[in-house]
């Protein structure tokens, strides 16, 4: 058996924006961490993912995560005051991967960094998977997923400045199967699932990203985030067993990657609604449940 290898990935890019940098977001930032990208503080998020690449990791991940056409629509600059349209965006995408090449070690690579569509909902739903009627179907995602990644195929040699496409907190089954069907090759592509996904079982989300019947594209990893660290043992334990049935199945041949990045949190709830952080009393968890 050959020596495992693991890999350092950031993350947590818009809190460190926010703890570090003095950065607020809210509903009228609705593109999140790549708002230094429209707002004139380039020079603050390439510090910020310096940040990172002095650690050093081995994946920095790319300050595009709440991109869409829908929220840079929404976003207003003195530049931009009916919102920023679809043609004027490449520009912006670009300057998030220069950054990020600028940001990293010469020996790291580069995932671009993309979220879910309800990642892109007002509030967001990525961890909940309540979308829309117009986008409630594998097939509404991937025309969805399909026009976002026209929109990137024209930042310059995209392919070749970026090694993987990291798709993170994807809530449904179906929308990963949508997602899968973009991709032709499967060596750049990694999927990260929230915990806590409203009607999915982990096999269902396990084979959704792997079943070799559906896709051609497999992910080389397969991950966890946005999860609390005392969850995450019992979770991968769920997931290995998940990946050995789909093996001994014949749906898969190999043994994918493990990627992990849970909430740095102790405790804290994120409020997608006003976007902070927030502590979940005893009180407040059995008016949730």
């Amino acid at each position: 058996m050959s020596e495992t290898q693991i890999l350092i990935l950031d993350g947590g890019l818009g809190t460190s924006l926010e703890d570090k940098y003095g950065l607020k977001f809210t509903q009228s930032t609705p593109l999140w961490s790549s708002h230094p990208l429209v707002d004139g503080q380039r020079d603050v998020l390439l510090a910020c993912q310096q940040d990172f690449g002095r650690v050093p990791v081995d994946i920095l991940l790319s300050a595009t995560y709440q991109v869409s056409v829908e929220a840079f629509a929404r976003t207003k600059t003195p530049q931009h005051p009916d919102g920023i349209s679809r043609d004027d965006m490449p520009v912006y995408l670009e300057d998030a991967v220069a950054i990020a090449e600028q940001a990293k070690q010469p020996t790291a690579s580069i995932a671009l960094s993309l979220g879910p569509y309800g990642a892109c909902m007002v509030p967001s739903q990525e961890y909940s998977g309540r979308y829309d009627a117009a986008h409630d179907s594998e097939e509404a995602l991937h025309r969805w997923h399909r026009d976002r990644l026209e929109v990137f195929a024209k930042v310059r040699q995209l392919s070749a400045r970026t090694e993987y496409v990291a798709f993170e907190t994807v809530p449904r089954a179906d929308e990963i199967r949508a997602i899968r069907r973009l991709f032709r090759r499967s060596e750049q592509l990694s999927v990260c699932i929230v915990d806590n996904i409203p009607g999915s079982t982990v096999d269902e989300l396990v084979e959704a990203s792997f079943d070799e019947s559906q896709s051609e594209a497999r992910p080389w990893a397969i991950g966890i985030n946005c999860t609390k660290l005392d969850k995450l043992e019992a979770l991968v334990e769920l997931y290995e067993a998940a990946v050995a049935r789909l093996i001994s199945n014949g749906k898969l041949q190999s043994w994918p990657a493990l990627a992990l990045y849970p909430d740095g949190t102790k405790g804290e709830v994120y409020n997608t609604e006003t976007k902070v952080w927030e502590v979940v009393t005893p009180q407040d968890s059995q008016s949730m449940a």
